[in-house]
């Protein structure tokens, strides 16, 4: 089997490869919004509204780059 028999076996494998990498940023990011809402929320408990509002806008950005990270593989396929 040649080089680029091997490679054009693989090509399916690469874009699975890729958005696992690409998961663990926002898996990140959410696990840090989380973590400090809740720091946040134990100090200042009457600001919960807020808080909650900006836990709930981040997790969605955060959100939206893994979405992004999952269609990016089959763009570029």
């Amino acid at each position: 089997m040649s080089a680029l028999e091997t490679l054009a076996a693989v090509n399916g494998n690469v874009a699975s490869i890729g958005y696992g990498l690409a998961a663990i940023g926002p898996g990140v990011g959410v696990g840090i919004i989380f973590g400090n809402g809740t720091q946040a929320l134990a100090r200042q408990p009457e600001a919960a509204g807020l808080i909650r509002t900006n836990q709930i806008m981040g997790f969605a950005f955060c959100e939206a780059l893994a979405l992004i990270g999952i269609v990016m593989g089959f763009v570029y396929q």
